[in-house]
């Protein structure tokens, strides 16, 4: 309880420090901070601490550091985004935790379930928040797709189809098809968003998993692309497709119920009006379709808000590490082919 006045008494505004600060930070999570009326950017670390106080410098943060420990120890930074290689999330959580502040972790939660369990209960033994990046459930997009579905217009769902598909070599992570440091290539870097999703626009949790992975992962390469059908309660089907070898970027999802489809390109993206396509259904008649369009926010926006909301009422997150915890056992099935 001291924590949480601690934090109201400065301001009503979360002091945030990004442990990992890369282009992705730099281009999406400090402008979403600062564009947050309950949150401030504080603190930044990096592994170069002469690169960190340039970064620093340039953005007008206050504090650069070099070193997690440090940051996390720091008196006047009361939570962290953790944008680090996925390897470094689970020990960059549990320092975060028994500095006592709360985290924020960009998704895969983990390399694996071990390291997901271990991240829970250094928070909850600590006593801090902890929520996992999932941003899409933020999506207006997403939260019209799971209103359809339990409307019951497009009957009952039997199927949903999922893809999220990029060209790896443009990306400036140059761990992302190291197994040691990625855990799993698109499957965690995309097709867990895509995972995260299915889940909860039926709002239910996978009860099995079948996997293909090309090629076939090894000790120190990822896969390229891969494929997953999963089966969740009441015969619905769903599957993942998700590769790094790709010429274009591109997310889509398809909802077919027994009387009526819903579909949407680019489902992954914030900060633009994205068409829902709808056929059928019983609100139409035939095979008639029509777009809905629908306005959807900066998901770093919304889920930063979102998060320091938490903290200054000492709420629980809507994306609670039980929800990566979750995700991860499905990753981890996925993985090794279901």
């Amino acid at each position: 309880m001291f924590f949480l006045i601690m934090v109201q008494e400065a301001g009503k505004k979360v002091r945030y420090g990004i442990i990992g600060f890369g282009s992705f930070a730099e281009r999406a999570i400090a402008p979403a901070i600062r564009a947050c009326a309950n949150s401030q950017l504080v603190a930044i670390q990096k592994r170069s601490l002469s690169a960190a106080k340039q970064k620093a410098d340039e953005h007008n943060i206050p504090l650069a550091f070099d070193s997690v420990e440090e940051l996390v120890q720091h008196k006047d930074v009361d939570a962290v985004f953790i944008v680090s290689a996925n390897s470094q999330h689970c020990s960059e959580t549990v320092a975060a935790a028994k500095a006592r502040k709360h985290v924020l972790v960009e998704k895969p939660m983990a390399l694996n379930v071990a390291e997901a369990k271990k991240m829970v209960d250094a928070c909850r033994r600590n006593r801090v928040k902890l929520m996992v990046g999932h941003m899409i459930r933020f999506s207006n997009l997403a939260l019209r797709i799971k209103e359809i579905i339990r409307s019951g217009s497009i009957g009952s769902v039997t199927f949903v189809k999922t893809e999220f598909v990029y060209d790896g070599r443009t990306s400036h992570r140059g761990w992302l098809q190291d197994s040691r440091i990625a855990g799993g290539g698109p499957l965690f870097d995309i097709g867990v968003h895509c995972l995260d999703t299915l889940k909860f626009v039926l709002d239910a949790e996978v009860i099995s998993v079948v996997s293909r992975l090309e090629p076939k992962p090894t000790k120190t390469r990822t896969e390229l692309s891969a494929g997953v059908l999963l089966r969740f309660p009441k015969g619905i089907l769903a599957s993942i497709y998700c590769s790094f070898a790709a010429p274009i970027r591109r997310s889509t999802i398809e909802v077919i119920g027994t009387e009526g489809v819903i579909s949407a390109t680019d489902f992954t993206l914030g900060d633009r009006t994205i068409p829902l396509n709808v056929t059928g259904g019983r609100e139409g008649s035939g095979g008639e379709s029509r777009a809905e369009m629908i306005e959807v926010p900066n998901l770093y926006v919304e889920e930063i808000n979102h998060f320091s909301s938490c903290i200054l009422k000492n709420t629980r997150p809507q994306i609670p590490g039980e929800v990566g915890l979750s995700n991860q056992r499905v990753l981890d099935k996925a993985l090794k082919g279901g």
